[in-house]
């Protein structure tokens, strides 16, 4: 076992500080993996405020990890000591269902572990995340960080980035196809980054038209004020698909009416039931409601090779770990562009908790 420095909740509600605890042994096929970053998810949020009620505490988030091979176990073969690697949002699987085998470890039929808030399959112990100096993680979880991609941005694809492109990879966003994304926050940035990089025709969708200018920095053709009767009347019947990002309960029948023939509606945002969806406009239209969560291991490894490839990153603000409870009062309140990451080399600096 391994001891390990970390930010954590030590209750529900309370502030992330400094804590200590051992990370378990390497197996066989374990990777012990230095964390240079972190990024910050509206997920760790959630996490230390149990709004699921099932938290166990100590609490340690972050699971967009990017980091430096340290050790491996003696059957590790996908990857070497010095490596850089990173890690996302699960660290283990059932390995033998059917979705697992289809590269869909995501959708375990056993439920796959988490990185933090899961349980280990052998020992049952809490998962922890990455708001540590390192982590151990079974190979087959381990992402390799392509030649070229920035160290430093790179933990934002793994949850935000793999969120968007998974659905838009499934329904086939890409030229001549005509993409909406609802929101502009971390998800929805990426979803326009990456839809753009796809070759899609992409506008945003959003209520307020301070958002406009950084759509189209973003890369977005144009913008849809949703707040604007008139430009949603016009842009009936316009799009092939709209990931929708919106993190809280909102109406989509205004949006559903957007769709063309065989358009879909993804969810990627809100995780709470929604408002009554009009029927007929789904019936007339033969469009299609649906939802996506994270994408699995190797959709993950190809979207970092796609983003190393064009040069596509989040859009980030570096912090110190001492600062993360300040960025998540910032995050609360939107104010951030468009994602945090923890430089993990300031958690050096804490003395032992």
């Amino acid at each position: 076992m391994t001891r390990a420095k970390a930010y954590a909740a030590h209750q529900s509600n309370s502030p992330l500080a400094p804590w200590e605890f051992e990370r378990r042994s390497l197996r066989e096929n374990d990777v012990l993996i230095d964390i240079l970053y972190c990024g910050v998810c509206h997920s760790d949020l959630h996490a230390i405020h149990d709004h699921s009620g099932m938290g166990t505490f100590p609490l340690v988030p972050g699971h967009e990890i990017v980091g430096k091979v340290r050790e491996i176990g003696p059957a590790v073969t996908k990857v070497a000591v010095g490596d850089n690697v990173a890690v996302g949002c699960m660290v283990d699987s059932c390995m033998a269902c059917d979705r697992c085998e289809d590269h869909l470890e995501h959708y375990c039929r056993k439920g796959a572990t988490m990185t933090y808030r899961g349980r280990d399959r052998i020992t049952r112990e809490p998962t922890q995340g990455g708001y540590s100096d390192h982590i151990v993680v079974r190979e087959d979880f381990v992402l390799s960080v392509p030649d070229g991609l920035d160290l430093e941005r790179a933990g934002p694809l793994l949850c935000a980035g793999i969120t968007t492109w998974s659905p838009l990879k499934l329904w086939k966003a890409g030229p001549g196809t005509k993409v909406a994304v609802a929101g502009l926050g971390g998800l929805g940035h990426m979803a326009v980054k990456l839809a753009v990089g796809l070759g899609a025709d992409v506008t945003v969708i959003t209520t307020s038209p301070s958002k406009v200018d950084d759509a189209l920095a973003l890369g977005a053709s144009r913008v849809l004020l949703s707040s604007d009767p008139a430009a949603m009347k016009e842009a009936r019947s316009s799009f092939n698909l709209i990931i929708d990002t919106v993190p809280v309960p909102h109406d989509l029948n205004p949006y559903l009416s957007l769709l063309d023939l065989d358009g879909t509606i993804v969810l990627v945002g809100v995780i709470q039931p929604l408002p009554e969806v009009d029927a007929r406009v789904l019936i007339m239209g033969r469009r299609s409601v649906a939802g996506s969560m994270i994408g699995g291991i190797a959709e993950t490894q190809e979207l970092l090779e796609f983003c190393a490839e064009k040069n596509i990153l989040p859009d980030c603000e570096t912090i110190a770990v001492q600062d993360i409870n300040h960025a998540f009062e910032r995050m609360d309140r939107n104010d951030v562009k468009y994602r945090f990451v923890i430089d993990m080399a300031t958690l050096q600096s804490e003395p032992a908790a």
